[in-house]
């Protein structure tokens, strides 16, 4: 019996310390100016372009679902290894490498070996969401995280879900995070802002299940819309088509209702509505904005904690781009 309850303690202890292993001000004696720093770089930034700020949120996700949120993503190929961001999934549709670098060179230069990258990834994510919602979403960021050694490309097919996917192979994806059904559903709210590449859904306007026709989920409108702007495949010509046609550069709940106007732009998107697993979120998130307001901001903060790096593993990247 004791050594069954000396277990038991020990499981939990485990538990608190994963628990309490990242806190809200982490920098606060280290780095007073981390978290300003990050976020003046990432204002100016997404003020002359919003689609860097979508980029940032796009990161982000991107990092946690492969290793956790090691800011592995940011690690650049090296010879005999192909690194996450070269596969085919993120390169060349993740945006913001330049933004995360420019916050570490202004970061190393005040406080040295001090903020991991990682972390630097989730506040400039944090302040992307409040920069694109007009101040309507806003959180604090747990941080203390390190950053990984291992960025392989072959992991990113593997752990990201694509948009193809339907509502139960999405729920079955983020519950090997650790996320909600609801919490897939409400993350999916930040398909309200960025773009993608015709390429990613161009089946659904002609060659929709191997026929010469288009997906019935889609409004027809919309479609013939879309043809404007997408060529038919085979096609050299891959342009990009913003994923939110009513609010493209605000992030929002006016996503959910695009849904229901049959406006979704992937087969992921979509099948949100028409999945009795997944519709009523859908629609409890078009018509109670505020209350999708503050579940997305819970879900990136519990996303954002997915399998970190904290106390002695990893390291504090001098480099976002290499590993020390």
């Amino acid at each position: 019996m004791n050594q069954m309850f000396s277990c038991l303690v020990l499981i939990i202890l485990s538990i608190l310390s994963l628990a309490s292993s990242l806190q809200v001000g982490f920098y606060g004696y280290t780095c007073p100016s981390a978290e300003e720093i990050v976020r003046s770089t990432v204002n100016k930034a997404v003020s002359l372009n919003p689609g860097i700020g979508a980029g940032l949120i796009r990161m982000h996700f991107h990092d946690c679902f492969v290793r956790g949120c090691d800011a592995s993503v940011l690690l650049v190929s090296t010879p005999g290894n192909i690194a996450e961001r070269d596969n085919f999934i993120n390169n060349p549709s993740l945006r913001g490498f330049d933004v995360i670098n420019e916050v570490k060179a202004q970061l190393e230069s005040a406080c040295p070996q001090t903020v991991s990258c990682a972390d630097i990834l989730t506040f400039a994510t944090r302040d992307s969401v409040v920069k694109l919602s007009g101040g309507t979403i806003n959180y604090d960021v747990p941080s203390g995280r390190r950053d990984g050694r291992i960025s392989i490309a072959d992991e990113v097919p593997k752990n990201l879900p694509g948009p193809s996917f339907n509502a139960d192979q999405l729920i079955a994806n983020f519950a090997q995070k650790g996320l909600s059904a609801d919490e897939m559903v409400t993350l999916s709210g930040a398909h309200s802002i960025g773009a993608s590449h015709c390429s990613s859904f161009s089946n659904r306007l002609y060659s929709f299940s191997g026929a010469n026709s288009q997906d019935p989920s889609l409004d027809p409108s919309y479609v013939e819309s879309l043809k404007t702007q997408c060529p038919p495949p085979p096609s050299n010509n891959d342009p990009l088509v913003v994923l939110d046609v009513t609010t493209p550069n605000r992030l929002d709940n006016v996503y959910y209702q695009g849904l229901i106007n049959h406006h979704g732009l992937f087969t992921s998107d979509q099948t949100l509505l028409s999945s009795q697993s997944t519709q009523e979120s859908v629609l409890s998130n078009a018509n109670y904005g505020s209350n999708w307001v503050n579940k997305f901001a819970q879900a990136m903060v519990h996303m954002g904690s997915i399998d970190v790096l904290s106390g002695y593993d990893g390291e504090i990247r001098k480099h976002c781009s290499f590993v020390n």
